[in-house]
């Protein structure tokens, strides 16, 4: 990783970690005196929020560690290492948060104040600009962890949202319907939930070697193809560590070549598929004899 790669990748998760502490703080005291326990919900749920910062930003520190002697491909499978963390963390949120709301209706106490829908509409505005710069950022780095984050952010503003909602009605409609406060809990869980489990798959993905998207391999193919005396490429594996990738292929050649010529071959190739996609961190390129019968054309 880059220096400007981490330093921006630190300091979005600096700013998401002081704003998330303080609002945290804020939305706790608020909910307590304004008995509003969507709000407590989601004063928790701010506060994993600077947990799943501090771990996104160990993260990207470890993840800009070059490889070494006991991690000869880098240390790039910390930032999916870090999203499935923040992912798992979200799931046990928005759990947390739907049993205690289905205690508070059975066991019901004060409507909500109105001066806590003040502090949710502030809450959402700042959260929903923190989660647009933070994913900005998490595209632009192509950091999985990052886009974790974000999306932390981005459930933030949709329970305190839901909150303000819940709190709405709540008041509105008097004691017959103080219970909508703790519905929106409810209802703001299983967004939770359900961010949390869109961001789990894709990082356990990463974590497990799938394969990329078909176009880069795809891509790999036609560059590795198009060099001189390659004749096809019979395999084609690609994994994602980090934002980059490492390709394995096998390549057919003349069964005549030379070992010498054969190993040209093989640079050649990795060279121009290097040199054309960026993101490719590097090629092991294994040759193997063209098996075709003699006359098929290729």
């Amino acid at each position: 990783m880059s220096d400007s790669r981490l330093e921006r990748g630190v300091h979005i998760t600096r700013v998401g970690l002081v704003i998330n502490s303080l609002l945290a703080v804020i939305k706790m005291i608020a909910g307590v005196l304004g008995h509003s326990q969507a709000l407590i919900a989601d004063a928790v749920e701010s506060l994993a929020d600077v947990f799943s910062s501090l771990v996104v930003w160990r993260a990207v520190v470890v993840a800009s560690v070059p490889p070494d002697e006991d991690h000869p491909y880098g240390h790039g499978k910390a930032e999916p290492i870090a999203s499935a963390v923040v992912a798992a963390m979200l799931l046990a949120t928005a759990v947390w948060i739907g049993v205690q709301s289905v205690l508070e209706i059975l066991h019901p106490n004060e409507s909500p104040r109105a001066f806590t829908l003040v502090v949710l509409v502030v809450v959402v505005i700042i959260k929903e600009v923190l989660y647009r710069r933070t994913l900005l950022t998490a595209r632009q780095l192509e950091n999985s962890a990052i886009h974790a984050d974000a999306w932390h952010h981005r459930a933030d503003a949709i329970t305190s949202l839901t909150a303000g909602i819940g709190i709405t009605v709540a008041l509105i409609g008097g004691p017959k319907l103080a219970a909508a406060d703790e519905l929106a809990a409810i209802i703001a869980a299983l967004v939770i939930a359900w961010n949390g489990y869109s961001l789990l798959r894709p990082a356990l993905n990463e974590l497990m070697d799938a394969s990329p998207p078909a176009g880069l391999g795809q891509q790999v193919c036609l560059i590795s193809e198009s060099r001189a005396h390659v004749r096809r490429v019979e395999k084609c594996f690609l994994r994602k560590v980090g934002n980059r990738y490492f390709v394995d292929m096998h390549l057919e050649v003349s069964p005549s070549m030379t070992v010498l010529a054969a190993h040209e071959v093989a640079h050649d190739v990795k060279d121009a598929v290097r040199n054309a996609l960026p993101s490719i961190a590097d090629v092991l390129v294994h040759i193997e004899p063209d098996s075709s019968p003699p006359g098929t054309e290729h």
